[in-house]
């Protein structure tokens, strides 16, 4: 089989999420890369670690992408983005490196619980009170904290996350969905960082391998990603607001789904 195809066809999948919804598709990546690596012979003992590793890196370039797209439509908002990323750097690099020493299983559930909440949140448009404003800057270093770290752990760009919080904090849709693209850089930046040291005591794994990051799925990923994620993008800005609503709370509603169905 040729994977380098399957590589491609992935990446333009998760770059077109990215542009649409700035997620960085780790929902989406994870349980592809793991089919796929498991497919392609790579250690089974280390193929969930390399899928959230490898997921991890794709999701820096298609953050780049996707943002760069968004901040073209004026849609990001570099003051909230810059205030959180110190939190969410820390945040991230701390969850990446103790990914392989935290019980999953309860943080899964309890993940899954806040997504159903946000989903519902967004598809009934409960908007919060008019005088929800965004908290100060130990309210979003704190805020950015949390997103990184459980980001990291899912190997996820923190939209999932970074948008209903914002919404939640009175800040319009597109530009919720764009700041968060621009969150999801660092998230990224920090988690792989952390996911090639961890991965670099690992014995076993491919010659193609830096840490738990495969090079070449990351490659072919990556390129796809950032070609794609431009055009969803476009989308985002051309779709209606209540359509944006209603598509994003039904991704978030596939990715809560994924993770209890993996959990037993």
């Amino acid at each position: 089989m040729q994977w380098w195809l399957v590589y491609l066809a992935l990446g333009a999948v998760v770059g077109f999420l990215a542009g649409l919804l700035g997620i960085g598709g780790g929902a989406v990546v994870v349980p592809m890369l793991v089919f796929v690596f498991t497919a392609q012979g790579l250690p089974a003992e280390h193929t969930l670690h390399i899928a959230l590793g490898t997921a991890m890196a794709t999701i820096m370039f298609t953050s780049l992408s996707s943002m760069r797209a968004h901040h073209g439509h004026g849609a990001v908002d570099w003051s909230i983005a810059r205030a959180m990323a110190p939190g969410i750097l820390a945040g991230s690099f701390c969850a990446a490196l103790l990914a392989g020493f935290i019980p999953t299983r309860p943080l899964a559930v309890m993940f899954t619980l806040l997504v159903f909440y946000a989903a519902t949140q967004i598809l009934l448009d409960l908007r919060p009170k008019s005088t929800r404003e965004l908290p100060g800057t130990a309210g979003l270093f704190g805020a950015g904290a949390v997103i990184g770290g459980i980001s990291s752990l899912m190997a996820a760009g923190g939209a999932f996350l970074c948008i209903p919080f914002l919404a939640w904090c009175s800040v319009p849709l597109r530009r919720a969905i764009g700041t968060a693209a621009a969150v999801g850089l660092p998230i990224a930046a920090a988690g792989t960082a952390g996911y090639v040291l961890q991965g670099l005591r690992a014995d076993g794994l491919p010659s193609a391998s830096l840490g738990y990051v495969y090079l070449p799925a990351l490659l072919l990923v990556a390129a796809a990603s950032m070609l794609a994620a431009p055009w969803g993008a476009r989308v985002a800005h051309r779709l209606p607001v209540k359509r944006l609503r209603i598509v994003f709370a039904l991704v978030l509603y596939a990715v809560a789904a994924r993770m209890l169905a993996g959990l037993w």
